[in-house]
């Protein structure tokens, strides 16, 4: 799965976005597959994520705990976002326990990803790289926002809701934190990271 794959940012920024997607395989494993994936949902829940959610029901911010656990499905899709490496190898090393038979894809810096999973005892049997963004690129918005937007690998984050927040921040209308609620709540996955998103706010704020 590619669409956690292209999340612009600095290398420090990145060290605090890890993203984990778990999914049955369809036509082989799917059948049956719900009480599984919600399980992998409660592994998730036991190490701190700061995003959760099904691609099926919707993200956390969105749909809430309750709907998301009691409605998993056999073709589910579910996502874990984490802001730390501890967090994310606690999570792998219980599903590695678990061992429920669904994929597991881990998005992050390269390096830190793959360090992971060694401490784990897991060996990835394929990476996916992204070689950047090619095109009319004095077409996108500048790279603080940018660094927002890309967070929803299916961009349903508008640019202009990120200008628009920045400004009611700035004008004492709502509070970074929850202008960074809102702003997860449009990845309908749940891999959006409002942790994150956070920092990136006081930072657009400090320069404008």
């Amino acid at each position: 799965m590619t669409h956690t794959l292209h999340r612009s940012g600095t290398v420090d920024s990145l060290k605090t976005d890890y993203v984990m997607l778990v999914m049955p395989a369809q036509g082989f494993n799917n059948e049956g597959a719900a009480p599984k994936i919600r399980k992998v949902l409660e592994i998730i829940l036991n190490h701190n994520p700061v995003s959760f959610g099904d691609m099926r029901t919707g993200n956390y911010f969105r749909k809430g705990l309750k709907t998301i656990l009691e409605n998993t499905q056999d073709n589910s899709i579910c996502h874990g976002v984490f802001t730390n490496k501890e967090d994310l190898e606690g999570c792998l090393a219980e599903l590695k326990e678990a061992d429920l038979g669904m994929s597991v894809v881990v998005s992050g810096l390269i390096d830190e990803a793959y360090d992971s999973a060694k401490k784990v005892g897991l060996t990835p049997h394929s990476m996916n790289l992204s070689l950047g963004v090619w095109g009319k690129k004095e077409l996108l918005p500048e790279k603080n926002v940018l660094d927002i937007t890309t967070q929803c690998g299916h961009h349903c984050i508008s640019p202009l809701l990120v200008r628009k927040l920045v400004n009611d921040v700035k004008r004492d209308k709502i509070c970074i934190e929850e202008a960074a609620r809102i702003l997860a709540k449009q990845c309908v996955c749940g891999v959006a990271n409002p942790s994150r998103t956070e920092r990136i706010l006081e930072e657009m704020i400090e320069k404008s």
